[in-house]
């Protein structure tokens, strides 16, 4: 059965393999999580856990929040997430932990990228630009988007200016380093999405790493 867990990303840093290599890792802090509401295949058609992470003052959300935490009598969170596992080896209001994974295993990982502001075709998707010489009066523009009579319309996908960043996206088969359960920590080699501080969602790998 599938595991998973939310973490949030503290920042990286490299650590020392025996033959002297330096590893980057990026450092994860897991505090334990909380099983708020159990789902089943017969009840909702799929098995999974629902996970609160982050506590907060219980004003502070609203009040069908505050019956849907009740169920699990451990107050209230700030961010909800549903992650795979079988609801008959969970409880209500049962704390998971970071010790659910164990070094050498692989891991996906999803999180929210930095955020860019709005950007252009030549930094959002890598164009060419026209010309730098003077009079050309075509620089950093997008160009043609193949649009007149005939469709009359931009297609869906065409690359053009916009938000940049600030997408979910998962990195997949991270191998975790090790793990520091007296700090709720994890170690995962390699780079995963956000900036420091941002919220992450660990998952055991749906490829072939883990043996």
């Amino acid at each position: 059965m599938k595991k998973g867990l939310i973490g949030k990303k503290l920042g990286m840093t490299q650590i020392f393999a025996e033959d002297g290599e330096a590893i980057p890792v990026t450092v994860i802090e897991m505090e334990p999580s909380v099983v708020i509401q159990k789902k089943t295949v017969a009840k909702d058609g799929y098995d999974a856990i629902q996970l609160g992470y982050g506590r907060i003052k219980q004003s502070h959300v609203t009040k069908p929040l505050q019956g849907h935490f009740k169920h699990a009598g451990k107050g209230a969170f700030r961010f909800l997430r549903e992650v795979p596992g079988n609801p008959e080896e969970y409880e209500l209001g049962q704390e998971v932990k970071a010790e659910i994974f164990n070094p050498g295993e692989y891991v996906d990982i999803t999180g929210t990228t930095k955020g860019k502001g709005y950007a252009g075709v030549i930094k959002r998707h890598g164009f060419g630009g026209g010309r730098s010489s003077h009079g050309s009066m075509f620089h950093r523009a997008p160009g043609s988007i193949g649009a007149s009579a005939d469709p009359s319309r931009v297609f869906k996908g065409t690359r053009l200016p916009g938000q940049m960043g600030n997408v979910g996206k998962t990195v997949k088969n991270l191998l975790v380093w090790a793990i520091r359960p007296e700090k709720n920590v994890m170690l995962v080699k390699g780079s995963v999405p956000g900036g420091h501080n941002g919220l992450l969602l660990v998952k055991q790998s749906v490829k072939s790493g883990n043996k």
